[in-house]
């Protein structure tokens, strides 16, 4: 199978990519410092390689830690907006800013890739559903409801359950996401959140990236019991490629640490103390490798369970240290596809993965949110108002 030949007519979509958070870190979001646009940058991304890789829509993650906290995330999250915007201006001849599927398809006939923007966490809308429409009307099209850690609303897949998946107002929080038309993320969430938003919602969600717990049992997995949901009600998982959610033996190492660090009285979600922690750990107590083939593993189990029409791919580029061999920047999606097609996927298949389910969940999120607008306006709950104390 010619894949080069298929990604010119299907490029991919990809649901996360972290070079956002890296550009503040490295040169406090200077694009000419770091130019993304000429290529041979330290990052796992850049324009060229994006080329290359047959990737023509790109999710750049807002994401901000969780040890910021309301209106300090509100303000970072603002700024990594920005950011995209200022990253999409300065390389316009390459990028195009897109809100929906018509202009993610629009995009490509211009020649140039699709910049979508999604909100990794609740966290970043500060328990407040007026800035999560002021994100909205900034162009964020998903919300991850949490990060590592709990939201006063939602339990975190990688956090001491408190809601038991998700409280009233994060029931609420659900229903004005799919009334203004913003995907449900549920990468990071526990299991009992994943299952409390897919009762909730009224359109498709999405993991924007998650892999499948039969195959490899982490928290940020999703179960197949969830996948059998998210394929009964039009959503898709779309498959990450991080080494401990991907491969059996980096899961088991990293769990491992994260019980050494609790040991020491320091819990993965305290981004803030766990991440000097585990980068040191690392170094004493390297971890074992992943490599290409445990992503086909996923993408097949999630075919299996959920169907050919709910996976597409969420590599997490710059948001990880390390990634499996075979895919170790984003000109791998080609790699991943030719090993897929060794394995018996038709052409319609791996464009179905790379593309068209996403977009199809895109316009079906796009034209549910005016049929519920039609019917309701916009939600005054407040969590002070919806929720009790837990605890």
């Amino acid at each position: 199978m010619d894949v080069a030949a298929l990604l010119v007519d299907h490029p991919v979509v990809d649901g996360h990519n972290d070079l956002l958070w890296t550009a503040r870190d490295l040169t406090a979001y200077d694009w000419g410092r770091l130019d993304v646009g000429a290529g041979g940058t330290p990052t796992h991304t850049d324009l060229p390689r994006l080329r290359a890789g047959g990737v023509g829509a790109q999710f750049w993650s807002v994401y901000v830690p969780t040890r910021l906290g309301g209106g300090h995330a509100v303000s970072a999250t603002l700024e990594q907006v920005d950011a995209a915007y200022a990253l999409t201006e300065r390389y316009a001849d390459r990028l195009v800013l897109a809100r929906t599927a018509d202009e993610v398809e629009a995009a490509w006939a211009s020649g140039r890739i699709a910049s979508l923007l999604g909100a990794e966490g609740g966290h970043s809308i500060d328990c407040s559903l007026g800035t999560l429409r002021a994100l909205h009307a900034l162009g964020v099209r998903y919300l991850t409801l949490t990060h590592n850690a709990n939201t006063p609303w939602a339990d975190s897949a990688t956090d001491r359950p408190v809601a038991g998946g998700l409280t009233p107002f994060g029931r609420e929080v659900v229903r004005e996401m799919n009334r203004v038309g913003m995907m449900v993320d549920l990468s990071h969430v526990s299991a009992d959140t994943m299952r409390d938003a897919l009762a909730v919602t009224e359109v498709p969600a999405i993991f924007s990236h998650s892999s499948a717990r039969a195959v490899t049992d982490s928290p940020r997995n999703a179960p197949d019991d969830v996948l059998e949901t998210l394929r009964d009600q039009g959503g898709v998982c779309m498959v990450t490629f991080v080494p401990k959610f991907v491969n059996q033996a980096c899961a088991d190492w990293h769990r491992a640490a994260v019980e050494a660090a609790a040991a020491e009285g320091i819990a993965e979600a305290d981004g803030a103390r766990f991440s000097p922690w585990y980068a040191a750990h690392r170094a004493a107590h390297p971890e074992p490798v992943a490599d290409l083939s445990d992503v086909v593993a996923h993408c097949e189990h999630v075919r299996e369970v959920a169907g050919i029409e709910h996976v597409g791919l969420g590599g997490d580029y710059d948001g990880v240290e390390v990634l499996p061999t075979g895919l170790e920047d984003v000109t791998g999606y080609p790699r991943l596809l030719s090993a897929l097609a060794d394995r018996g996927w038709s052409a319609d298949d791996l464009a179905r993965l790379t593309c068209r389910n996403v977009l199809r969940v895109m316009r079906d999120v796009e034209s549910g949110a005016r049929t519920i607008r039609a019917r309701r306006g916009p939600s005054l709950a407040r969590i002070e108002d919806v929720d009790r104390p837990h605890g």
